[in-house]
């Protein structure tokens, strides 16, 4: 691999803050983030400000954002048809990623709709962003299995890949939601989706303690991942797990491990140094 796509997610590491973040202070931390060079900066997300209160602010954060020098894209998350609609009136916008989890107790949780509703939903949202020219990213959700006791296998998420692909979709990340996967797991479930189809954009997301995180990206790395979310100095996890959270990976154990390898990332040292500062007066 000659070069990894780092996807920071800012949105991830504020969703779970009770204490609302200022706009102008999530402005200025985003503003800094599109200075240091990410493939991709998962910036915000259009969901109901009642699951969701901190991020009720995206489209006035959107309008502060300084696009004018940066290559780095903006993807924003959504969890209906809805929200993809609003998403997808704001050019500035290249991705628009949805949760869709292979647990059914979980997707109810975290988007009140059963599987079978939301990828009827996900149909409609693959069919705009066709139509509006946004690229769709979706995340399979508990994709190493889940708290909750229901089936999972490596074959249930095979499948899952099989009916995006159907849709269209181009960029999926495996999630490891609750932080339950082992690095053989990732390397064995990378192995089994990626007969499905090479033509798929494979990412991960996956929740890590410290001394674990090292060794999952360079098993994902190892079993050909091609983009890795991350966020600064750890923070973060999804409010709607309803179990005890386990923190996204810390961004600069993935640039280390990307040092390690020899594998370019694209990042100004200099610039997310700034931003580790500006984040630990902000969470």
């Amino acid at each position: 691999m000659e070069r990894l796509k780092i996807i920071e997610c800012p949105r991830d590491a504020m969703q779970g803050i009770n204490e609302f973040i200022p706009t102008e202070k999530k402005i200025a931390y985003l503003n800094k983030l599109l200075e240091t060079g990410f493939d991709t900066l998962d910036f915000g997300s259009f969901v109901s400000p009642k699951a969701v209160p901190q991020m009720r602010d995206t489209a006035e954060v959107l309008a502060g954002l300084d696009l004018t020098k940066t290559k780095t894209k903006l993807l924003a998350i959504v969890a209906n048809l809805r929200g993809a609609k609003e998403a997808s009136e704001f050019e500035q916008i290249s991705y628009l990623g949805y949760p869709m989890s292979v647990s059914e107790t979980f997707q109810y949780k975290n988007t009140n709709k059963t599987i079978v509703q939301s990828l009827e939903e996900l149909v409609e949202i693959s069919n705009l962003c066709q139509s509006s020219g946004k690229e769709l990213v979706v995340y399979i959700s508990m994709g190493f299995g889940n708290p909750y006791g229901d089936q999972y296998s490596p074959a249930i998420v095979a499948q899952f890949v099989d009916i995006l692909i159907s849709l269209g979709v181009s960029v999926i990340s495996l999630a490891d939601t609750a932080g339950m996967a082992g690095t053989e797991q990732v390397v064995d479930l990378f192995n089994s989706v990626k007969t499905v189809s090479e033509q798929v954009e494979w990412g991960v997301h996956l929740h890590a303690s410290p001394d674990q995180a090292s060794e999952k990206i360079k098993a994902a790395i190892s079993a050909g991942c091609q983009r890795i979310d991350g966020a600064v100095l750890g923070y973060g996890g999804c409010p709607m797990a309803d179990n005890e959270l386990v923190g996204n990976i810390n961004t600069r154990i993935i640039l280390e491990v990307a040092e390690d390898l020899g594998i370019a990332t694209g990042i100004d040292m200099e610039k997310f140094n700034e931003a580790e500062q500006m984040a630990a007066s902000i969470f």
